[in-house]
This record gives C-alpha cells, sequence and structure tokens, in this order.
C-alpha cells in the first residue's frame, strides 16, 4: 500500500484545492453567459412579437381605410 506522508498530501491537496476553485469559477461564469444569452433571447422574442402586433394593427388599419373608400365610391 502507498504510504501517504505530508510531502506528498499537502502538494496534492493544494493543487486539488485550486483545481475545484477555478472549476467553481468557470462554471459560475459559463452558467452566467448562459442566463445572458436567455435573457437576450427572451429580450428579442418580446420585441417580435410587439413588431407582429403593430404589423396587425397596421394591417387592419388599411382594411377600415379601404373599406371606407369602397363605401364612399
Amino acid at each position: 500500500m502507498m504510504n501517504w506522508d505530508a510531502g506528498i498530501l499537502i502538494p496534492l491537496g493544494s493543487f486539488l484545492m485550486v483545481v475545484i476553485i477555478v472549476a467553481t469559477i468557470s462554471f459560475r461564469k459559463m452558467r452566467e453567459r448562459e442566463l445572458q444569452a436567455h435573457q437576450d433571447l427572451r429580450i428579442r422574442e418580446m420585441e417580435h412579437e410587439r413588431r407582429l402586433k403593430e404589423l396587425e394593427i397596421e394591417r387592419l388599419k388599411l382594411e377600415v381605410e379601404k373599406s371606407r373608400s369602397a363605401r364612399a365610391s
């Protein structure tokens, strides 16, 4: 069996601690970027829906104008 003395255990533990800290920070940054991407996508979807509603209103206004002009003729 391997002898786990302080000469090996302390550097190994320090190395593992650094790896865990770096991995935690990397995962946190990755999650923040993912959440930001979802938020940006949702904002674009809402803007698209708003624009579609505006176009629908404009289309209905044109139809009303056409029907008025057809009745006036």
